[in-house]
């Protein structure tokens, strides 16, 4: 009896391991297994931040500048009353603005709008590309040389000495009311050379106008 018992248990032994192989093999997981709790796939990953180079300008939306500015990338530059400013390799995206008793020394600068000063003590601009205007009024000396000037040079009720050499500018040469002398000379101007009310009466010479040359400017 006891013999039949254990025949009995064997066969059933043998028969359930049988219909587990039958079944086939075990599950793969699908993916590995993240031992700390974070999924492993599926996940975009974020934007990763590109650092600054050595030689790439910061970047800023305004700046302030009295003392040395260069080789930055900016939407606007101020100049504060009495401030002094060198504004050097920069790249400004909109305006300059000079204001009261400040001076302002730019070389090498890119200007997409307008350099506008308002009594200003000195605004001196070489070598620079400036995609408006540039408008000095009421206030001291300047020299403007060598520089591309997309829209219009325009002097008025200065009383220092004004110098506008080598310059190419794609609107008017405009001097007014002016009494600290002023020269101008080899520059190209694809609009008018207007002069009015200047004591003493410009100077220079060697302008090439592609518009009229007017009143105190007509042999210029």
């Amino acid at each position: 009896m006891r013999h039949s018992l254990t025949t009995l248990l064997l066969l059933f032994a043998l028969a359930v391991i049988t219909s587990a192989c039958a079944s086939g093999p075990l599950p793969t997981p699908a993916g590995p297994v993240d031992v700390t709790g974070s999924p492993t796939s599926g996940a975009t990953p974020g934007p990763v931040a590109t650092p600054t180079g050595p030689g790439d300008p910061p970047a800023a939306d305004a700046a302030s500048c009295d003392g040395l500015l260069t080789g930055v990338a900016v939407d606007e530059v101020n100049v504060p009353e009495g401030a002094t400013c060198t504004l050097e390799a920069a790249d400004v995206d909109g305006n300059v603005f000079v204001r009261q008793g400040a001076t302002l020394n730019a070389a090498g600068v890119s200007i997409g709008g307008n350099l506008q000063a308002q009594g200003a003590a000195e605004v001196n601009v070489t070598t620079a590309s400036v995609g408006g205007n540039l408008q000095i009024e009421r206030g001291g000396s300047s020299t403007i040389s060598g520089n591309s000037i997309e829209g219009d040079l325009q002097w008025e009720g200065q009383t220092g000495a004004l110098v506008a050499q080598g310059n190419d500018i794609g609107g008017n040469l405009q001097a007014d009311e002016n009494t600290g002398g002023l020269t101008i000379t080899g520059n190209n101007i694809d609009g008018d050379l207007q002069c009015e009310d200047n004591d003493p009466p410009p100077t220079g010479g060697e302008n090439a106008v592609g518009g009229d040359r007017e009143d105190q400017c007509a042999g210029l």
